[in-house]
């Protein structure tokens, strides 16, 4: 049988695979358009893993699908919520749509899932701030945190009091901002807060105090595990940076 032959029934075989098992967009397409290499692909990201199995092949899997098709969770999900609009269904979407910078939507249905009578909890409150701040609307973010701390004044966020501090520079308010970042420093995971506390002390004008943090920075990096210091290797190579400039 001639090599172009196989390769064809191969390609329809994975089509009526792909079509069968939810797979349609944008495998059917890929294996089509790229006869033998598309076919070939499916086979190694799609089927393999599910017979290989194991997490690390599951997240490889599903990196190289967003990366093919960034929506087709969304839509998954949304058909989802179209089913059943439950709280943990609007969340996902809402999570969902954060990933994917459908922010505006996030935020309302964020805002939606607060005003229901079990969806009162400062977890969507602080997804709300979020989607604000990440939508470029600082105030309507920093509302939204200073209304979850009124609300839940018991609640204690690291990742909160950071964007809250992020959302007063943003704001213009720096001295506050000032205020909230030399507060968090202290109990921040990582460098990130220290590292966005020195810029905003560099651009200030406070440039030896922004030195000083700096410093403290790579010390306290130095000293933690390699696995830490590759998660935080965004945060240390600004901080050199701005140490050798």
């Amino acid at each position: 049988m001639p090599l172009a032959l196989i390769i064809v029934l191969l390609d329809v075989t994975l089509v009526y695979h792909a079509v069968k098992t939810g797979r349609v967009q944008p495998w059917a397409f890929i294996i089509l358009m790229v006869p033998g290499v598309g076919g070939l692909a499916y086979i190694l990201i799609e089927l393999l893993p599910e017979f290989v199995g194991g997490p690390q092949a599951r997240q490889a899997r599903r990196r190289v699908a967003k990366r093919l098709d960034p929506e087709k969770q969304y839509r998954e999900l949304s058909d989802q919520l179209a089913v059943s609009d439950s709280i943990a269904n609007r969340a996902a979407l809402a999570d969902e749509c954060m990933e994917i910078g459908l922010f505006e939507e996030a935020e309302r249905h964020y805002d939606h899932i607060l005003k229901l009578p079990m969806g009162g909890e400062p977890l969507y409150a602080l997804s709300k701030a979020k989607a604000q701040f990440a939508r470029n609307q600082p105030t309507d973010a920093i509302a939204t945190l200073e209304d979850l701390q009124a609300r839940w004044p018991g609640f204690q966020s690291a990742e909160g009091h950071l964007l809250y501090a992020r959302a007063l520079a943003e704001a213009g308010r720096t001295d506050e901002a000032l205020e909230e970042f030399h507060a968090v420093v202290v109990y921040f995971p990582g460098a990130e807060a220290r590292a966005r506390y020195a810029l905003l002390l560099k651009l200030v004008g406070r440039t030896a105090e922004a030195k000083v943090v700096f410093a403290e920075l790579l010390i306290q990096m130095k000293r933690a595990p390699k696995y830490l210091r590759q998660a935080q290797a965004e945060w240390i190579s600004i901080a050199e940076k701005q140490l050798s400039g």
